[in-house]
């Protein structure tokens, strides 16, 4: 137990991962685009010291086993000292329906954007588009961010955390629609709504045929008979906290402390799958 009254771990070499996730950088700063060098300034704002320095060591060394993005949430499982790799969740709140209509009615009228985004690249305009439109694509501040890690270190971010972001920066180097899946729209979808929009069509007019109903008598014994869910594979498991860490500031507070930083210990304790230690 240190002197502020925080417990203190002995350090720890982590487990060795083969096959994990390695950064392509190995010195020096993470990051070759100004939109994943954007995304590392909001890392870096937070002033981690050595948990940046750590989980910079981490993603370099392949400590990052897995990394998903999906509307809403970047999940990654990351191996620390421990047998049981570490389970990391980083929110951000995905655009609504209507946000992305708007989105999509802007950068379909320009041509620029339209051929930008096809070739792969980020056009350097487009944060202007989105706070013309009241959003902002990049997260603005670490609330925007909430952020996750089963180990016992309830400083957040971690270093298993910090390993994450810097991956995530390189992800998205590979891929600018990655960000854009985050808020809510795979590549895909929105190429597609733009390509929709600029023929004349509205978004969202192009859809599959309808496939051929089948006759009730033909299905009678099985009419009632659940079908099965689509499999799901390599996703990854949601913290149980992550609703509490997500939700709305409430202006309570149980002794001086917020209500959802009071619930917090009592959900992670919770968790069967938390570690013993950072």
């Amino acid at each position: 137990m240190s002197n502020n009254g925080w417990e203190w771990y002995a350090p720890s070499r982590p487990i060795a991962v083969e096959g994990g996730i390695k950064a392509r950088s190995k010195r020096g700063a993470i990051g070759e685009t100004w939109w994943s060098q954007r995304f590392i300034e909001v890392l870096e704002s937070f002033h981690l010291g050595t948990r940046l320095t750590r989980g910079k060591n981490y993603a370099r060394r392949g400590q990052v086993i897995d990394l998903f993005v999906e509307p809403g949430a970047a999940t990654a499982q990351v191996q620390g000292s421990r047998s049981r790799p570490y389970r990391v969740r980083i929110g951000l709140q995905p655009f609504g329906k209507a946000d992305w209509a708007k989105v999509t009615e802007a950068l379909a009228a320009d041509a620029w954007y339209a051929a930008k985004l096809l070739a792969g690249e980020m056009p350097t305009g487009i944060i202007d588009l989105f706070a013309d439109l009241g959003l902002s694509l990049f997260p603005a501040q670490a609330a925007d961010l909430p952020m996750d890690c089963s180990c016992p270190d309830w400083s957040v971010p971690c270093k298993h955390i910090a390993a994450t972001f810097y991956l995530l920066a390189e992800r998205f180097d590979e891929d600018p629609f990655e960000i854009l899946a985050w808020r809510g729209r795979d590549r895909e979808e929105l190429l597609n709504a733009i390509s929709a929009t600029r023929s004349g069509g509205a978004v969202g007019d192009r859809r599959e045929a309808a496939p051929a109903l089948t006759p009730l008598t033909d299905c009678l014994d099985t009419y009632w008979t659940m079908p099965p869910l689509p499999p799901r594979e390599g996703a990854p498991i949601v913290p149980v906290d992550a609703l509490l860490t997500e939700a709305p500031a409430v202006p309570l507070t149980v002794r001086g402390i917020g209500l959802a930083a009071a619930f917090l210990p009592a959900y992670r304790a919770a968790d069967p799958h938390r570690g013993d230690e950072p």
